[in-house]
């Protein structure tokens, strides 16, 4: 059974559907609604999500591949206790990596003649 979370935000209440089992809800009596306040804000609960994202990205620029852009993709799943963590799609964590190049690769250095 899903269960209403409430997150509250700088600009207003975002309620999302979850999952009843989680841990960490604190309920609201309204009657015949199952609705429950996240512990924290919804903005606080994507920073998780964000430092995954930056740590993720920083490891795939640069070095020897140099992509031009890098896209990663992955499901966030909202808990009431945890905030923001990435979803699973089956028995572990989801992470798509689409890595770019647009420019020609740089030719090698060409020896002066006569080296």
């Amino acid at each position: 059974m899903n269960e209403l979370v409430r997150w509250q935000t700088e600009n207003g209440t975002v309620v999302v559907e979850t999952d009843d089992r989680e841990p960490g809800f604190q309920s609201v009596s309204r009657a015949g609604d199952m609705m429950h306040d996240a512990a924290g804000r919804f903005e606080d609960a994507f920073q998780s999500v964000r430092d995954a994202a930056e740590s993720a990205l920083a490891a795939l620029r640069g070095g020897a591949l140099d992509p031009d852009a890098v896209e990663l993709e992955f499901g966030v799943k909202l808990n009431a206790a945890a905030g923001a963590v990435i979803a699973k799609t089956s028995v572990e964590g989801h992470l798509k990596v689409k890595m770019t190049w647009g420019r020609p690769l740089a030719a090698p250095p060409e020896e002066p003649e006569g080296a």
